[in-house]
């Protein structure tokens, strides 16, 4: 590379206290590469969109009925991803990400100048050819696109960056989608049109990403296993090593899926549900996206700047509820000539299909941005791009089974309505599923309702809350609810060492057990669960991870710190033993205290907890104090609690 073309800056030297995600647009780690993707995202979708439509409306090919074009497009683009994804992945781990783009880019204008030929000629099996071959391009491309971004985001930037890019996708969708649709209508210079757009989008393309810095390889001394089927299969273990990951994979193919049952339809459902022409076909695409880049933009505001993956369940309800809907909104609609935009607005029962198709897709963007940030920060930087490689495989497998399954029930009599209809039901159904095999969805969505919706919940000091390595976070204890605050401040699982009582209180007991948290009994009363409880905390700390502990022993009974007893001691001294270290990070939750959750004075002096839920009325202000990490040598009791105490105060 040439002095001009200089390598991005690891992540931890990148400025993370921009304003918001927009403010990435101005760097140029981040600016030619959201710009490259929006173009090649563009380009993609004005020419699937316009041969989809040429072929629906136009063409009238006997051996590709309309209402199956929009299936066979989509699958015939998705095959690539199946095919070569294990290959690609090696690729985008081995060779510097940039060389790679700037040559699929290369790429993609030769393709669009076969195409070009395809649109002038109306030859529909040259133009069925290029979409097998934009599959490719788009193959080599998406394990660049998430292994990119966390080697030059921040881990506090990784949802803003990823919600960018989401948003840009789709926003790019649709104005490939709306331009293909109008340019393929245009009487007599329609197909011409679009030819020229699809090759002057790859020229931009190559034009922009010719700006993006070098981004090195992860690992260039991997072997390249040529053997699509074994790679693959590889791919999928390793993905399998983390649960979390694995699962996360298996929600995105699935919210792949869901959505490939709309796009698909959107056409035939315009032109035989809804009675409308292109451009209400276009319109609703124009819906779709935009909904999905508000949900992906959302992600960084609701999740206070971190990887909330609370919001999956949040979004998987909304999926579920408004796909449902959309069937009840559109199952009555009544025969009718074709219309275009105008007569179509002009119609009160059509508002409702566009607010459930906006609202599906503003909750698909909340499901889909943090499992993609997710995965990009718990995957080894080594194995990240060909782990994003078998998400893609697994998308592709999921999005095959969305087609055939979208044809077969065409093929059994269902209307599109009830596709839709029976996609919402599945749905709600796979979520549930998903969320039970990896509860710590489950649990940071309960903690980000509570921290949003019973208290306003502020952080002040979470940079201090370490984003990878070991640690071991010590706070004040005063309600009942102090763990699920700390889940919901925390960017990543934390492991409770609590009181074995806690396990008694119905609901929060089976919530602490679903969190793994530990219980631990005094020494004199359980030696055994003592030592036990010990263990499991050396454990954790072994294995890199959050461990909380809450020194006081049990819930303040007045307000105020209490003696700090010395299990945190004894948890650095077992720390040692095992040859770490970990810093400890004081903290303090602020205002709790008289709140539902935590003990209150009653007439006779009496102390009881969760009585009175509003004598200090509903979302009332708390906060939590993140203090600078204490190196593990420099720790006592009394210095932890004095820190403790003074982030109460301040």
């Amino acid at each position: 590379m040439t002095r001009s073309d200089p390598a991005v800056p690891a992540p931890e030297s990148s400025p993370n206290q921009h304003p918001n995600q927009f403010a990435l647009l101005g760097q140029r780690r981040f600016a030619p590469f959201f710009w490259t993707q929006f173009a090649g995202a563009a380009n993609d979708n004005l020419f699937k969109f316009a041969f989809t439509v040429m072929v629906t409306y136009q063409l009238q090919l006997g051996w590709m009925p309309p209402s199956l074009a929009g299936l066979v497009i989509g699958a015939l683009f998705i095959l690539p991803f199946l095919l070569f994804s294990a290959t690609a992945g090696q690729f985008t781990d081995k060779f510097d990400k940039t060389k790679i783009i700037r040559i699929v880019k290369n790429t993609e204008i030769a393709i669009m100048a076969l195409a070009a030929w395809g649109f002038f000629s109306a030859n529909a099996v040259v133009l069925l050819g290029c979409v097998f071959l934009m599959g490719l391009h788009s193959t080599f491309f998406g394990p660049v696109k998430f292994a990119y971004l966390p080697q030059v985001l921040g881990p506090r930037e990784l949802t803003g960056g990823t919600g960018m890019v989401e948003m840009g996708t789709f926003v790019a969708i649709l104005l490939g989608q709306v331009a293909g649709g109008l340019l393929v209508a245009l009487p007599q210079v329609g197909h011409a049109s679009v030819a020229v757009a699809c090759v002057l989008l790859a020229l931009a393309g190559r034009g922009v990403a010719q700006a993006i810095p070098r981004a090195p390889a992860t690992d260039p001394a991997l072997v390249i296993n040529w053997n699509p089927v074994s790679e693959t299969w590889r791919n999928l273990k390793l993905a399998n090593t983390n649960v979390v990951v694995f699962r996360s994979l298996l929600g995105i193919s699935w919210m792949w899926f869901f959505g490939a049952v709309f796009l698909s339809q959107f056409p035939s459902f315009a032109k035989e549900v809804l009675h409308g022409n292109e451009q209400v076909a276009s319109l609703l695409l124009v819906v779709f996206s935009v909904g999905i880049g508000v949900g992906s933009l959302l992600c960084e505001v609701l999740g206070r700047r971190q990887i909330e993956i609370g919001l999956v369940p949040l979004g998987a309800i909304g999926m579920s509820v408004f796909a449902i809907d959309l069937y009840f909104a559109a199952r009555g609609l009544p025969a009718a000539p074709e219309m275009g935009v105008g007569a179509f607005m002009a119609q009160p029962a059509h508002w409702r299909v566009m607010v459930d198709l906006g609202l599906l897709s503003m909750f698909a963007g909340l499901y889909s941005v943090p499992m993609y940030a997710l995965i990009q920060l718990r995957s080894q930087p080594t194995h990240r791009a060909r782990i994003i490689a078998a998400n893609n495989i697994l998308n592709a497998l999921f999005m095959i089974a969305s087609s055939v399954l979208a044809g077969a029930l065409l093929g059994a009599g269902f209307t599109i309505p009830q596709i839709f209809l029976f996609t919402g039901i599945a749905n709600a159904v796979v979520a549930f599923y998903i969320f039970m095999l990896v509860p710590e969805y489950f649990l940071r969505f309960i903690s980000w309702l509570l921290s949003n919706f019973i208290y306003r919940f502020r952080i002040r000091g979470d940079a201090h809350i370490p984003t990878e390595g070991a640690a071991v976070l010590v706070c004040n204890h005063v309600s009942f609810i102090d763990a699920v605050l700390l889940m919901a401040a925390s960017p990543r699982p934390i492991r409770f060492l609590m009181d074995h009582r806690i396990f008694r209180v119905p609901v929060l007991g089976w919530l602490f057990r679903l969190a793994k948290a530990i219980p631990i009994a005094p020494q004199k009363d359980d030696p055994v669960a003592y030592a036990r409880a010990f263990a499991e905390a050396a454990q954790v700390l072994r294995d890199g991870d959050l461990l909380a502990i809450f020194p006081e022993g049990a819930i303040t009974q007045d307000g105020s710190v209490q003696v700090f007893r010395g299990g945190v001691m004894k948890i650095l001294d077992d720390a040692r033993a095992e040859g770490i270290a970990p810093p400890v990070v004081p903290m303090a939750l602020i205002n709790l205290w008289g709140s539902f959750f935590s003990r209150i004075e009653l007439r006779g002096g009496k102390r009881v907890a969760m009585v009175q839920p509003f004598r200090r009325g509903f979302y009332s202000r708390v906060g939590l104090h993140v203090g600078a990490a204490i190196p593990a040598a420099e720790v006592q009791p009394e210095l932890l609690r004095a820190r403790v105490g003074d982030l109460l105060a301040s």
